[in-house]
């Protein structure tokens, strides 16, 4: 009887479990080039600083497998010399250097966002950090901006980019995503402002200076104006004609590791971050506070209620069967061992 019993409930435990159903949820999977959707990136679900390395400092990663090198995800923002010294040609130099580098890097709304600050005797913000999310509008962007006129304020593009361009309100991420916020600054003179101070300022609240001189830049200036090292955040060139040859020095500069792609716990899709990563949730479902796993929406839920009623009472029913008939079962069962016990002792009196 106990065999029975136990048969039976085995079989109504199968049965209950079948009847709830499975949702097939895609796990991640681990190793170099997986767990991460590029379509996520930025879209990808990668990556802006994302991976060992990025933070507001200083992000080179010269050991970093081939394999899981990415360009980190930046707020990235160009600061451009268009002073009377820089030549029409030259400027479209700047553009070619500019065009290569948005190539060099994964560009999209979840990996690097890019702005433009460009300036003279005057200071323009081109466009901002929200403004294009992929490579064909940026060198289009690229292409529209014309030289400004004399003087070379570059403390003031410093401070305009600091104040304006850095903000969530141009498009960058804020500090709780631990987006790196790089500026490259690239001039070909002497600053005809201070840049100490307002750069201490700006490398203070997070951003990473690269400073780029050609020709006459003055070095001194460059090197006040750059993060620490110096030795990996200034850089020299003698013209414009061969400025794109920094695009490659810039590439093994801003390569950090994909951590997405060294394994992770998400559920639906990663996306790096600085020296990490964080997980989202596919379209109809939420972060749970695990900030790991995802539930469906309770617009999505109410739609799964609302569909299965008739199983879930089917289920209920069932249940209260089951629990009816294993409890009937066992009554006859304890009575049986006590009718057998009790007539055995009348037969030993």
């Amino acid at each position: 009887m106990a065999r029975a019993l136990l048969a039976l409930y085995c079989c109504c435990l199968a049965l209950l479990t079948g009847a709830r159903g499975t949702r097939d949820v895609r796990r991640p999977v681990y190793g170099p080039g997986h767990g991460h959707r590029p379509g996520n990136r930025p879209g990808h679900g990668h990556r802006p600083g994302y991976g060992p390395g990025y933070g507001h400092g200083p992000a080179t990663n010269w050991g970093a497998p081939a394999e899981v090198c990415k360009s980190r995800p930046l707020d990235l923002i160009f600061i451009i010399d268009s002073s009377r010294s820089v030549r029409p040609a030259e400027f479209e130099k700047v553009k070619v250097f500019l065009s290569d580098m948005v190539d060099s890097l994964e560009i999209g709304q979840d990996v690097t966002r890019v702005g433009l600050v460009n300036y003279a005797s005057t200071v323009n913000i081109e466009f901002r950090l929200s403004a294009y999310h992929n490579k064909a509008q940026l060198k289009q962007a690229f292409s529209r901006i014309d030289p400004l006129s004399t003087g070379t304020m570059t403390g003031l593009a410093i401070k305009t980019a600091m104040e304006q361009a850095f903000t969530e309100g141009s498009g960058a991420r804020p500090q709780s995503k631990n987006i790196g916020k790089v500026a490259i600054i690239v001039t070909d003179g002497r600053p005809q402002d201070k840049v100490e101070d307002v750069s201490a300022a700006a490398r203070a609240s997070g951003i990473e200076i690269y400073a780029v001189g050609v020709d006459r830049a003055d070095m001194k200036s460059l090197r006040l104006m750059a993060s620490q090292p110096l030795d990996d955040h200034v850089f020299y060139v003698e013209t414009y004609g061969v400025i794109e040859k920094l695009t490659s020095k810039f590439r093994e500069t801003l390569c950090g590791l994909d951590a997405c792609a060294l394994g992770h716990d998400c559920e639906h899709i990663c996306v790096n971050s600085n020296a990490s990563y964080y997980c989202k949730c596919r379209v109809g479902y939420v972060l749970n506070p695990d900030k790991k796993t995802c539930s469906q929406s309770n617009e999505e839920a109410r739609s799964d209620v609302s569909e299965d009623a008739c199983m879930c009472e089917a289920q209920i029913a069932f249940q209260k069967k089951v629990h009816h008939n294993i409890k009937e079962i066992t009554s006859k069962h304890i009575l049986s061992r006590y009718r057998r016990s009790h007539k055995w002792d009348l037969s030993l009196k």
